[in-house]
Order: structure tokens, then C-alpha cells, then sequence
């Protein structure tokens, strides 16, 4: 798309006020709008043709750049064919291709998919699997979920529940119950722009055995954490941290769940975090990247013995009591089957891996620049953070927001970090311009 075709889709307008926006600050976006009006490959265009490089991938999501010909297609053609295939009793056959192919591609002994509509869905759905699994082995004390500070699985019920992020809980009542969290990894003081997984901190894992030894390990049903957080800002785990969360889950016979929503299918480098790093949970959670973002798409990957234990009793009984209206969804199956293709195809979980370094050295050629008291970055994450104002926290980075964005590139932001997930077709000269025009913003603001 040429910058004249994108004058051409220019538009007046609509109405703001209908519409109750998310995770926004809704009075100040309706006096100053900024709306997506259209987008292509690492860009977008606003509805009054402003071209802007995405340097967030939608929201850590739309891995194969915006409007992959192949993912059209593909959704195009599924939506004359078949809209909607009820996924209780009946199912379609995409929703199987599918099945297999995100199997093939996870980490060993991961055998089974169980099809959701979001990343929030995806872990409700992997703690309920985790509380059923020890029910049904006679293990049913094993009742208490354990997240982390700082952690973010979505906004349902149980996902902040076992989530760390104060905002997201403070104004929903009490949670769930028996929920305990472990301490977050962030530590500016001991790991300021450390590259890759920082050296300090394994020992925070430990922390585990004591919440173990605090509530009884016969009570845990389940560990939770994303292999590096990524709305906190981009928290890498320490070198050995995740190994030993495993070593310490194994000991007590709790179950592993990896949060990889935004972690999956290229981000880290590999098709998934586990792998990269070489540690093996008992579930994995997916989003975002399933579909490249273009029909909203969760998934929960089990192991074999994991599904083998739900199947029991007589044959035709109902084994697992949960699902959605849209598990599996056609389009949606379409779409990510698509993706998938395109990942490999392209070579694109191979492009993430070549392309870290880059990226890295772009996000560390920051430090020294006003207001920069870190860098970190793994794969295809990075993250900028900067002193806050004082009384002020967030302030900063909304400044830092504001500028980028008029000039050309859209950054994330969370608390006073910049965080960036380019889509994987990203290239040198793209992150070039992500790297000055937010040195040009830190100079600036």
C-alpha cells in the first residue's frame, strides 16, 4: 500500500461516545483520536492516512506483519464455506488440521489442543484442567493456584486472580481462593541492561519451597508464569530460574503451566519459549500469535498423560466440563492453519532468531540517553524503561507515547517502560527507525 493509497482511505469520523474502550483512557482518546484505519505488512495507516511503523505487532500479536495474503485468503474462503460449526457434540474438519499442526510443532509430548477465544480464556481453561486433573487421580485437596507479582494472565476471573499486576485486581473483591504468589524477577539495581537472561536472581525461584512449605504441597494444584513477562514490561527470568521452578514442581507433584500467549510461535526466537529455553511445563497457554492476530484465537496444549487422565469413565460420558460457544471456530481455524503455513513457509521463526541481535544492539545503543535506567530484550522483545515522575508514574512513558506516535512509530507502554514486539518480516532499516525516533522522543520529551 502506497502512502497516496492510504490518503485515499481517508474517512470522517464516527460518532466516539457509544463505545466503552479498553484498557484506555477513554475521555482523553475521545478528544484526541486516534484511530486504525488500515494496515499492511510492519504498518499502519490512521484514518486521517497517517503512515505509522508498528513496532508492537498490533499488541504482541500480528507475527506475520498486518494483512498476510495467505491468512486473507484463507479466512475469506472459510467464511463462504462454513461460518460456524457448534464445537459441543459436532465439529469440522479444520479445527482437526489444526489440532495436528500446532502439535507437531510444540514441544515434546505435548499431544493434545484444546481450542479457546483468547489468551484470557486460554488460562481460566489450563487452571480449570489443572484442579480437574488432580480430582479425578483422588488428588482433590490439591486445590491452591500459584502466580507471580507482577504476572499477567488476562482479565478473567482467574487469570487475575493468579496475575500481579495491582490495577488489574484491586477493584474486583477478593478472587479466587487459595491463591499465593512468587516474587517477581525485576531488579534494575542487580540486572540494568543486562543482554538476554540476566545472571542475578535464580534464587528467587526458591522462594517456591517456601509457599510449599507454608501452605502443605498437597494442596497445590498448580504453578503459573509466563517464561518472560511481558506486560510488566518485559521481565526475563534469570539464568537456571525456570529450571529450578521445575525441578521444585516435580519434587511436590505440582503441575507447570507456561503462560506463553505472547511468548509463542516466534517471539522468543523458536516456535516456543519452552523450547528455547530448554524447560518443559505440564500446560502451555497460547493467543495472539495463533492467528497473527487476525481472528482472536487461544489454545491449551497438554501433554499426553494429562488428556489420558480425563479419559475416563463410560465412553460416551462428557470428560471435561468446559468449553465456549466458539471453541474452534472456523474462521478461526482457518486462519491460524494459515499462520502456521506462513511461520514456515517464510522462515520466520528462523528470521526472529537472526534478527535478535539487531534488535538488541539497536535497544542498547538507548542506554545513556535522558531518562533511561534499563534495557532488556530476548528474541523479538524489548523493553525501554525510564525514570518515572515523581507523583507521576506512567506520565513519562505516556509522553514518550505521544511523540513516537506522531512521529511515525507506534511503541507499547506499560507502567514507565516502552516495550516492542515487531511483526517477524521486520527489517534492519524498520528497526533503525524505531531505535531513532525513540531516541529522538527520550531528547524530546
Amino acid at each position: 500500500m502506497t502512502d497516496n493509497t492510504a490518503r485515499n482511505l481517508e474517512y470522517d469520523l464516527p460518532d466516539l461516545q457509544a463505545y466503552w474502550m479498553p484498557f484506555t483512557g477513554n475521555r482523553y482518546f475521545k478528544k484526541d483520536p486516534r484511530l486504525i484505519a488500515r494496515a499492511k505488512g510492519a504498518y499502519v495507516w490512521t484514518h486521517d492516512g497517517k503512515k505509522v511503523l508498528d513496532s508492537i505487532a498490533g499488541l504482541w500479536c500480528c507475527n506475520a506483519g498486518h494483512c498476510h495474503p495467505k491468512i486473507v485468503e484463507a479466512i475469506q474462503k472459510q467464511a463462504a464455506v462454513l461460518d460456524y460449526a457448534t464445537a459441543f457434540q459436532l465439529s469440522h474438519p479444520k479445527v482437526f488440521e489444526l489440532a495436528n499442526k500446532l502439535t507437531d510443532i510444540a514441544p515434546d509430548g505435548f499431544d493434545y489442543a484444546f481450542f479457546v477465544n483468547s489468551g484470557s480464556e486460554a488460562v481460566d481453561t489450563a487452571l480449570k484442567m489443572a484442579l480437574a486433573y488432580h480430582r479425578i487421580r483422588g488428588d482433590g485437596a490439591r486445590t491452591r493456584l500459584i502466580g507471580r507479582e507482577k504476572g499477567y494472565h488476562g482479565v478473567g476471573f482467574g487469570g487475575i486472580s493468579v496475575g500481579g499486576i495491582s490495577p488489574n485486581r484491586k477493584m474486583f473483591g477478593a478472587m479466587l481462593p487459595g491463591v499465593d504468589h512468587l516474587p517477581h524477577t525485576h531488579n534494575v539495581e542487580k540486572n540494568a541492561f543486562t543482554r538476554g537472561l540476566p545472571e542475578w536472581g535464580v534464587h528467587l525461584a526458591d522462594e517456591l519451597e517456601n509457599i510449599v512449605a507454608l501452605h502443605d504441597p498437597s494442596t497445590i494444584a498448580a504453578v503459573i508464569v509466563e517464561p518472560i513477562a511481558g506486560s510488566a514490561g518485559v521481565i526475563l527470568p534469570p539464568q537456571g530460574y525456570l529450571q529450578r521452578l521445575r525441578e521444585i514442581c516435580d519434587e511436590h507433584g505440582i503441575l507447570l503451566i507456561f503462560d506463553e500467549v505472547i511468548t509463542a510461535f516466534g517471539r522468543t526466537g523458536d516456535k516456543f519459549a519452552a523450547t528455547r529455553m530448554g524447560v518443559t511445563p505440564d500446560l502451555i497457554t497460547t493467543a495472539k500469535g495463533l492467528t497473527s492476530g487476525t481472528v482472536p484465537m487461544g489454545a491449551v496444549l497438554a501433554k499426553g498423560e494429562i488428556y489420558d487422565t480425563f479419559m475416563t469413565g463410560p465412553e460416551g460420558a462428557i470428560e471435561f466440563f468446559h468449553g465456549y460457544t466458539y471453541s474452534g471456530h472456523p474462521l478461526a481455524a482457518a486462519a491460524a492453519c494459515a499462520t502456521l503455513d506462513v511461520y514456515e513457509e517464510e522462515g520466520l521463526y528462523e528470521r526472529a532468531l537472526s534478527m535478535e541481535s539487531y534488535l538488541e544492539d539497536g535497544l542498547h545503543s538507548l542506554k545513556g540517553e535522558p531518562y533511561v535506567i534499563d534495557v532488556r530484550n530476548y528474541g523479538m522483545i524489548g523493553a525501554v524503561e525510564m525514570q518515572a515522575i515523581d507523583d507521576q508514574p506512567t506520565a513519562r512513558a505516556v509522553q514518550l507515547f505521544r511523540h513516537c506516535f506522531d512521529n511515525g512509530v507506534s511503541v507499547r507502554t506499560t507502567g514507565d517502560t516502552a516495550a516492542f514486539s515487531p511483526p517477524l518480516i521486520i527489517e534492519n532499516k524498520q528497526i533503525d527507525q524505531i531505535i531513532e525516533t525513540v531516541r529522538g522522543a527520550l531528547r524530546a520529551i
